[in-house]
């Protein structure tokens, strides 16, 4: 009789309290509910009626504690790392409206009879309302312990769950709020009730994945076979589980910054480089000492909570105003490795946006904001130190000639790492202006690298990341730049002219997370594992930078495989295709879509995403945002480049041009060649493909390229863009069909990769092997392609990068095309071949302009190597 008593006192407690806390408090659900618990929530909702047992007290029935009943040999159990009743409360509101098992469930059954289903890792009599604290074991964990003793067919699925009453970053203006935001210290009583009242609204609740008890024991069992030495263990276990996972969320508890500058300057590596820097100077120690520590001032992150919170609120009304929306691809996957690696972000780098936007998707998804990479250019008057209190580190453009610049930087970049702190750094250096990943700088992933074979703390995994826009606030600078002319420096007046554009519409933004690429696993693949560094000026030998460079191209391919295909990429692929940037309407929602149905038919990756826009609403679309006309006509509208956007869609139709670079090569040797074997296809493929995925970071290996081609002719044969005999040969469709046209447009998109490489190689064969440097071949090639673009209207940027011609001159070496001896260049046969067989894929106009532009005489190299000369030594004065 006192047991119901008891019971319905229990109940009647627990229903006016969450009541009461439901009124102040409205926690948001951090992650994804695990699927085992949405599973019991579906059962849950097709139960059929229920006995008078299943009864809560209240009088209303409750299907969980039906569901927990029956559950009898697998019953769930909620985890929770402290004693709190309002923690115990929110859980069982926010379960009982999620319909799921409530921690106030009874667990009954053959094996278990428990009041309650929650276990608390520091708690005495749980179940009961007024239970105290108490710092033995869990009573409830060790009955559980004992019944998996006898019952070999018993378990029970423990669910770990993590609460956070404000989170440390909270309202920027309020200090008595932020004294009494969540953090590492466990709450007293009394801050646990102004938590409540101050934080309710602002409170995270996330569930965590279910654990097997009996998996737990058996982790233990085999060392000790006492229950409560068990128990202690298995409690220690969840306890740094929830700690990893609150650590996720908080980031590691942070020591004051006086202590972590007087640290750094003590260590060992920077104690020596002061040193060094005395014995070959004239510099007295102290002063060496002050110089150690302006440097570490002008480098090191002043990382504040409140400024955070400021940026949130902040950025909260920017996006709303700029964009149409932000959306975010994958973030799943990096919180369910948040907890046992260090993460470091590594996203492509579009625009300035990027590093506020990455911080804020992480932060709004209940996770601790890195510490982030920036270049020193962005450390201006006002704007740094706000920077620096959101997160930001400095990093010079170059380390020559400051070799205590060096060891002070390094020992900053390790203590942030072996803290266990997220740090974030763009792969790529600087910003693309072609709108192509560019070439990996190693810098910071080779001393992230060489920190973690120092000390290796966590295992690493690099995050990489994918930004998709849709307008950039620097096009208008990014057009000029492509167009070559000097890159503009950052300012404070350049940050205020981007300032002006946000009245414009700038559609939506994708932040879309790649696959992680793991450094123990490079590491053994290596056989790099076991390498140990004991200085900091220790160089990584030859496995660890080759470690560096699979880690760099690995993560490069992982940003293209979580690409966004998006209306505005799209419209850019489609438009940018046609001699004039103009189409037919129908014609040009034809194209729209049939892209669509490629990417869909024989996807590039399963992380890339794809818009659910129609061609009809695409259209709609980039006419919104102004991007493109409709041109009036009595016989058809057509749909054409709005003037002036015409250079700025190159850059997002390159943002995804690896998405479609090998179906438009199939397309461009169909319709090129009228008629070709299968056998003609995959041996151009073979020889092209190294340099395409050099320059594009494609993500086959060679040797799966046979069966690549054979998905990529499927699709184009089943959207009857290439037509097939029955024979391997494959031909093109009607000359003036709808068909052919189609087909014409997605060949066009690697033609100007072809005319580059082609170009490139006219050059060297026509100057002769021995005669020229690889430097001057990318000079040469770049001042050929403005030449080009004047002439010819070949006005795609990529005839202005040096750095495509760069790596093309790199591919060639590596496939021993070319060797280069003494800085020369030198080639046979094989690339005089490769010259001629440019027939198969470009046509004879084309061929006689790159032909006839290439034929410089000696002379004239030399007059444009030394003009190129001049302007480079012009240039830096002219930035001051």
């Amino acid at each position: 009789m006192s047991n119901k008593v008891g019971s319905g006192f229990g109940n009647f407690y627990r229903r006016v309290s969450g009541k009461i806390l439901d009124i102040v408090a409205k926690p948001e659900v951090l992650g994804v509910i695990p699927a085992k618990l949405q599973f019991l929530s579906d059962a849950n909702n097709n139960t059929p009626a229920l006995n008078a047992s299943s009864h809560d007290g209240s009088g209303e029935q409750s299907a969980t504690t039906a569901i927990q009943k029956n559950a009898s040999t697998r019953p769930i159990c909620y985890v929770l790392f402290e004693n709190s009743k309002s923690n115990a409360l929110l859980v069982d509101s926010e379960a009982r409206r999620r319909q799921l098992i409530a921690p106030f469930d009874p667990i009954e059954g053959p094996y278990f009879a428990e009041q309650s289903s929650v276990l608390y890792l520091k708690s005495g009599n749980e179940g009961s309302p007024f239970h105290s604290p108490s710092d033995s074991q869990s009573a409830r964990l060790m009955r559980f312990v004992d019944v998996l003793n006898q019952h070999p067919d018993a378990d029970v699925e423990l669910v770990p769950i993590n609460i956070l009453w404000g989170r440390a970053p909270d309202k920027e203006d309020s200090m008595f709020k932020l004294l009494f935001a969540d953090s590492w210290a466990t709450p007293s009583a009394l801050k646990q009730s102004v938590n409540i009242a101050i934080h309710g609204r602002q409170t995270f609740l996330e569930f965590h994945e279910p654990i097997s008890l009996r998996s737990l024991i058996a982790e233990t069992s085999a060392e000790i076979e006492n229950t409560g030495a068990i128990s202690n263990r298995i409690t220690q276990h969840l306890c740094d589980y929830l700690t990893r996972q609150r650590e996720a969320v908080l980031g590691p508890d942070q020591s004051d910054r006086r202590i972590m500058v007087d640290t750094i300057i003590a260590s060992k590596a920077v104690s020596e480089a002061i040193d060094r820097e005395i014995a070959r100077g004239n510099k007295l120690p102290n002063d060496v000492r002050l110089e150690a520590r302006a440097l570490l001032d002008e480098i090191a992150s002043d990382y504040t909570h409140s400024a955070v919170r400021f940026f949130e609120q902040l950025l909260q009304r920017l996006w709303t105003q700029l964009y149409d929306g932000v959306e975010v691809h994958h973030f799943q996957g990096v919180r369910n490795i948040a907890d046992e690696y260090e993460l470091v972000y590594a996203p492509s780098h579009r625009s300035h946006i990027d590093y506020l936007l990455m911080s804020y998707v992480i932060y709004k998804r209940g996770m601790v904001v890195p510490f982030i990479a920036a270049g020193d250019n962005l450390n201006l008057p006002g704007v740094g130190s706000l920077l620096r209190r959101g997160g930001a580190f400095f990093i010079r453009r170059s380390f020559k000639g400051s070799p205590l610049y060096v060891a002070v930087f390094k020992e900053y970049l390790h203590s942030i790492l072996v803290r266990n702190h997220p740090i974030e750094y763009f792969i790529e250096g600087g910003r693309s202006r072609t709108g192509r990943l560019l070439p990996p700088k190693t810098g910071m992933l080779a001393m992230t690298i060489h920190s973690h074979m120092r000390a290796s703390g966590k295992p690493i995994a690099f995050i990489p990341t994918y930004f998709g826009y849709e307008r950039l606030m620097e096009g208008g600078t990014y057009v000029g730049e492509m167009s070559g002319k000097a890159k503009e420096s950052e300012s404070v007046w350049g940050l205020i002219k981007a300032a002006r554009k946000i009245e414009r519409i700038f559609g939506k933004v994708h932040v879309s997370f790649g696959e992680p690429v793991f450094l123990d696993q490079v590491l053994r693949a290596h056989g790099a594992d076991k390498i140990k560094v004991t200085d900091n000026n220790e160089p990584l030998g030859h496995e660890a930078r080759m470690v560096v460079e699979d880690v760099a191209e690995s993560i490069m391919r992982n940003i293209n495989r979580a690409a966004v295909l998006n209306p505005v990429t799209l419209l850019s692929l489609v438009l940018l295709a046609t001699p004039k940037h103009a189409l037919d309407e129908e014609t040009c929602i034809k194209q729209l879509d049939t892209y669509r149905s490629l990417a869909q038919a024989a996807p590039y990756d399963e992380r890339v995403e794809i818009t659910t826009l129609s061609g009809r609403e695409i259209v709609a679309y980039g006419l919104k945002l102004k991007l493109i006309k409709r041109v009036n006509h009595l016989l058809g509208d057509m749909i054409a480049i709005d003037d002036g956007q015409g250079v700025l869609l190159t850059y997002f139709r390159n943002n995804i041009l690896h998405l479609f670079i090998m179906p438009s090569l199939i397309a461009s040797l169909v319709q090129h060649n009228g008629r070709i074997s299968r056998e003609e296809i995959g041996n151009v493929v073979k020889t092209l493909y190294p340099f395409l995925q050099a320059e594009l970071f494609l993500k086959w290996d060679i040797n799966a390229l046979e069966d690549l081609i054979d998905q990529q002719l499927e699709a184009l044969i089943a959207a009857e863009l290439v037509l097939d005999d029955g024979s391997n040969t494959l031909y093109s469709p009607q000359p003036n069909s709808e068909s052919y046209n189609q087909l014409s447009v997605l060949a066009a998109p690697v033609q100007q990769s072809l005319e580059r490489y082609f170009m490139t190689v006219t050059l060297l064969v026509q100057q002769g092997s021995g005669r020229i440097t690889s430097k001057q071949v990318e000079d040469l090639s770049h001042l050929l392609g403005q030449r080009l673009g004047v002439l010819y209207e070949f006005n795609s940027p990529e005839f202005f990068d040096k750095a495509l011609f760069r790596s093309f001159v790199a591919a060639l070496a590596e496939l021993k095309y070319i060797t280069i001896l003494e800085g020369l260049i030198h080639f046979d046969h094989r690339l005089i071949n490769m010259a001629e067989d440019a027939r198969l894929v470009l046509n004879a106009e084309t061929l006689n302009a790159l032909q006839h532009m290439t034929n410089v005489s000696e002379e004239e190299v030399q007059t444009a190597i030394a003009g190129l000369a001049k302007k480079n030594v012009r240039r830096p004065r002219a930035k001051k």
